[in-house]
This record gives structure tokens, sequence and C-alpha cells, in this order.
């Protein structure tokens, strides 16, 4: 299943973000990666590289490789309403995210390998993609020998309040897709804009 699988901590230093959920290294040295990254004159980035440097944000954040991220903006053109606002849309709607933001898993990367090891179930079948497009009323949960895994279900935390487009039920370990999340809701610090330019070219 194509990944990426490089240095987490160096894409974090390129962003100077912690967009891999791996930090703890930016307050020590938030340079960019590289013998000379701290000595290195910073220019002025172009249109095009700040476009670029978006679309690879988005990327790296969700865990898609090119051709995925290809696939699922060409789907956000196909569909009513903005274009960079539907694709964050399909983007939280994927299942290995919406397992992440019901906490389940403690990370994205995570949350794809619950996925993919058959541990996930979408109303009550088992769902080993992890880019499945979950829709509004679906229900997320564990699959009944999981869930009776206190290894796996004691990472469980919880969702978050503030994702108000999921709902948790702790006892039953189950999760509700119930709509498709507005933009403002979203917490990640992309914009969506620049990479619809990006692909308009």
């Amino acid at each position: 299943m194509a990944r990426y699988t490089g240095p987490k901590t160096r894409i974090c230093r390129i962003f100077g973000e912690p967009i891999l959920g791996n930090g703890k290294y930016l307050g020590k040295n938030s340079n960019p990666p590289g013998q000379h990254g701290g000595n290195r004159k910073r220019k002025q980035l172009g249109e095009y590289a700040l476009q670029l440097k978006e679309k690879q944000k988005a990327k790296y954040t969700y865990g898609l490789l090119e051709r995925q991220f290809h696939n699922l903006f060409e789907e956000a053109t196909r569909r009513k309403g903005v274009t960079g606002e539907v694709l964050i849309k399909l983007l939280e709607a994927r299942l290995d995210n919406t397992v992440f933001r019901l906490g389940i898993a403690p990370s994205r990367p995570a949350a794809r390998q619950l996925v993919s090891h058959k541990h996930v179930t979408v109303n009550g079948e088992v769902v080993n993609t992890p880019s499945y497009q979950l829709k509004p009323g679906d229900v997320v949960g564990l699959k009944n020998k999981t869930s009776n895994n206190t290894a796996l279900t004691s990472v469980i935390r919880g969702k978050n309040p503030k994702f108000n487009w999921l709902d948790w039920n702790e006892k039953e370990m189950k999760g509700v897709f119930i709509s498709y999340p507005e933009r403002e809701s979203v917490p990640e610090n992309i914009k969506e804009q620049l990479i619809v330019e990006l692909y308009s070219k």
C-alpha cells in the first residue's frame, strides 16, 4: 500500500509545523533540514513555489501520495461547491482520517494501520481500505475481537468535542460520521485555494 515512509521530523522542519504529529523537536531546531539549513538565506518564495508547498503540506498531513491526491482533487472538481472546500471535505471523509478524528487511534498513520489490518468496521462490515470515502450517517466501529483487545482499546482517547461532524459512543465504541464538515471547523492550517490555483495552471 503506497504511503510516505521517510523521515517525519525532516518534513515538519521543512514546513515549520508539526504536520505529522511529532513537533517536539521543532522548539530545539526549527531551521530547514540540511547541513546549511540555519545559515541559508531564505529567499522570498514565488507564486508557484507557495502553491506547490501548500499542496505538499496537504499531502503529508493526510498521508496521500501524488496520484491519490490528484484523483481526489479531480473528484472535488466534479462535485458542486467551492472546489477547495470540497477537497478538504473529501480528505476529512477518508476512513483513516475519521478513525483518527474519533480518537480510536493516536495518529493518522496508526489509524491507517488499524484499517488496513482489518480492525475497523463501517456499518457493521469490515473495511480495510484507508481511502474509503464515508457518507453522512455511516457508523464506524471496531470489530468484536478488536474491541476486546485491551492493548488496542487502551489508546482510545475519545473524540475532540470541536469535531461537531462526528459523534462518538464510548460504551459501544462506535462513531457516526454525521455530515461533511464545514471548512471553518477543520483545524488544519491549509490554504486550499493555493492548491486549486496550482492544479488550474
